[in-house]
């Protein structure tokens, strides 16, 4: 391991300690009991929103393309690359973690979208503009923690949104195509920079096409390697549950994780597959034509259970049911990443490396465009209008050397910046628990007395 790499692991080992768990799970359980179970209760109402139209609601893009955005930047290779890392890193039980992470997230991201498009403005350029920096200084009122989000987001966006996802790619089709790094980096920059010219609605546009095949794609592969392996995925299951609490013992390369572990890699991990809890696709959902910050709330929400509980799930379950935890390259490194899921799939059947390239190829990319409009967003906010175009330029050429920066450090940079954002994001959300109570409330009470009709206009 490098200096570098040895330098921010320990940063990461620091930030994501006890205190930040604590913090986000203590938000997750306060807002879950606050709402009474919100994302329980009206998990399946939620969808039938998504063919709802409204006349007269102001927004840059249907509430069916802004879920598909805040998808596309979140199943990305959180669910696949993320998974894998976790699981080598905190063991197994690491996933049941996510799960529990998942369920508690989705009322932190319906609390987060709420807000997002409550305290929404109309830009210089007539297009809506929102997230936490918006709800932390036009409804607690402190410029300075939402100018101190903004920058945080800002620079996560060039590591999570950027270097993971292209350096994801870059692996995977060099693992198995032998193609050079940097010639998929350079390949992926320019078509990155196409799509990034008509912005928003561009975005989700190829959101909107992409995000669904993409995920029925990948489902359909791991359900595949399942049933081919079915007589293992009880005792799988099983192990995701003891080892939570126990631990796991060393196999092969593997050198074993204790509980803490499996609780740091798992919760971390979680919101980087989710995104519940650093706030930022709530950005999305503030561009979605809505008259309704709850309405808008309970779509966003339902994205963690897609990227956390379906698609990180079968990765676990496929590495756990082929055996390929603990396996070592040639070189006798321990598999990790993009290699051991390549691996886990290849194990199963021929050609299973080609659909866990061509899966992460496109959910990175997805995850890529998605997170570039968060960050000019940011950037806006930060600097106007004018460094939009910039930032857009600057958020393209970086994916040509991210495609061959080390792993470990990719990934434990954006740990960092990710922890940065949910800090002021959790005691924005706290902060205005009553907000986002008062809203639900109106919005159910008007809800309970009006049918939902598909496609049908649906006042407020």
């Amino acid at each position: 391991m490098s200096q570098l790499e040895e330098f921010l692991s320990s940063i990461e080992s620091v930030i994501w300690g006890v205190p930040l768990l604590v913090l986000i799970a203590a938000v997750g359980i306060f807002l879950t009991c606050l709402l009474r179970g919100v994302q329980f209760r009206y998990f399946l109402r939620a969808f039938k929103f998504l063919g709802t139209k409204e006349s007269e609601a102001k927004g840059d893009i249907s509430p069916l393309q802004s879920l598909m955005t805040a998808m596309a930047s979140a199943v990305g290779t959180g669910s696949i690359v993320g998974v894998s890392t976790a699981i080598c890193l905190g063991g197994i039980g690491a996933v049941f973690w996510m799960w529990v992470m998942g369920f508690l997230g989705m009322a932190v991201k319906y609390g987060e979208s709420l807000l997002a498009v409550k305290f929404r403005i109309t830009d210089k350029r007539g297009e809506m503009s929102g997230g936490p920096m918006y709800y932390i200084e036009r409804g607690l009122g402190w410029k300075w923690l939402a100018l101190f989000y903004a920058g945080a987001a800002a620079i996560a966006t060039i590591g999570t949104g950027n270097l993971v996802q292209v350096k994801a790619i870059a692996d995977s089709v060099h693992s198995v195509l032998h193609v050079d790094q940097l010639v998929t980096g350079c390949v992926v920059a320019l078509i990155t920079g196409v799509v990034l010219l008509r912005g928003i609605k561009n975005i989700g546009f190829v959101s909107t096409v992409l995000v669904p095949i993409m995920a029925a794609f990948y489902i359909l592969a791991g359900c595949a390697v399942l049933i081919a392996f079915r007589q293992h995925v009880p005792a799988a299951i099983g192990m995701i549950f003891s080892c939570a609490f126990t631990g796991q013992a060393a196999v092969g390369g593997f050198a074993g994780a204790t509980v803490l572990a499996a609780i740091q890699f798992g919760i971390s991990r979680s919101i980087l597959s989710s995104e519940a809890g650093v706030g930022i696709s709530s950005i999305a959902a503030a561009a979605a034509r809505t008259t309704s910050s709850s309405r808008q709330a309970l779509l966003s929400m339902t994205a963690s259970i897609l990227s956390t509980s379906i698609i990180c799930t079968i990765t676990a379950l496929v590495i756990a049911v082929t055996g390929s935890l603990g396996k070592v390259d040639e070189t006798g490194t321990l598999l990790n990443g993009a290699s051991l899921a390549i691996t886990a799939f290849s194990s199963a059947f021929y050609g299973g490396e080609y659909i866990v390239m061509t899966g992460l190829a496109l959910f990175a990319y997805t995850t890529i465009i998605g997170w570039a409009y968060y960050g000019e967003k940011c950037c806006e906010y930060l600097f106007g209008e004018r460094s939009v175009v910039p930032y857009r330029i600057l958020y393209t050429l970086v994916l040509v050397p991210g495609a061959i920066f080390a792993l470990n450090a990719v990934w434990s940079f954006s740990n960092i910046t990710n922890a940065l954002m949910v800090i002021p994001n959790m005691i924005a959300l706290f902060g205005l628990a009553k907000v986002i109570l008062k809203e639900t409330d109106e919005f159910i009470a008007t809800e309970g007395k009006k049918p939902v009709l598909d496609g049908a206009a649906y006042p407020s």
